[in-house]
């Protein structure tokens, strides 16, 4: 989980990532597959300090850090393995891992009423907000993908209750690095967000002066 600084003062925001991961068995499976969901949730608010505090009161919950954030991706894992018994070994013929995604997003209801600047900082944070959020998905379903082809990898074992035991085994590892790839990815966005930000700003200025007549 990080903390994120706001625009360009130093309020806090911060993205957070969910994660539960379920390993099943059987039915046959050829690649990694995606089942992604979006919410959204309200806040108003016409200053940058009012959105600040609208995130704060009705962000998503997360019960790792017992805090609201303003955008969440709660994903799980499942995993399914196909095996082929024969008399003297078990070989595993089939590995599917699918990805259950749903990214939170804010909704902000109150563009109106609000100034200029404050509606550009705010679409340029939304997006960023987004961005993150659909690169932690990407991070899981790329996992997901290496964890299939580690399974098929395994061999023929001697029973089918060694190639499962081998199989759980190669899941918890891979599942634990993607784990730590998702805490790094947050690492390196929370220390470039600032000058992200900024960045994304003057590109969207620049295409605005050049779609100006």
């Amino acid at each position: 989980m990080r903390e994120y600084p706001m625009a360009l003062k130093r309020k806090l925001l911060a993205c957070a990532l969910a994660c539960a991961t379920l390993v099943g068995a059987a039915m046959p499976a050829s690649t990694a597959n995606l089942n992604k969901t979006y919410s959204y949730f309200s806040i108003g608010g016409t200053t940058l300090d009012e959105i600040q505090t609208e995130l704060s009161k009705r962000g998503p919950h997360v019960k790792s850090t017992g805090l609201r954030h303003p955008g969440a991706t709660q994903m799980e894992f499942n995993s399914r393995v196909g095996y082929a018994q024969s008399e003297d070994s078990c070989k595993i013929v089939s590995a599917t891992v699918s990805v259950r995604a749903k990214v939170i997003l804010p909704r902000w209801r109150r563009t109106a009423k609000a100034d200029g600047d404050v509606r550009f900082i705010w679409s340029t944070l939304e997006a960023d907000i987004k961005r993150h959020e659909e690169s932690h998905v990407v991070i899981a379903k790329n996992h997901a993908r290496e964890l299939e082809k580690a399974i098929l990898a395994i061999g023929r074992q001697k029973n089918c209750a060694i190639a499962a035991e081998k199989a759980q085994t190669v899941s918890d590892k891979i599942l634990a690095k993607h784990d730590r790839e998702q805490q790094r990815f947050d690492r390196v966005e929370g220390i470039n967000f600032e000058s992200r930000l900024i960045r994304l700003m003057r590109y969207r200025l620049e295409r605005a002066a050049k779609a100006s007549p």
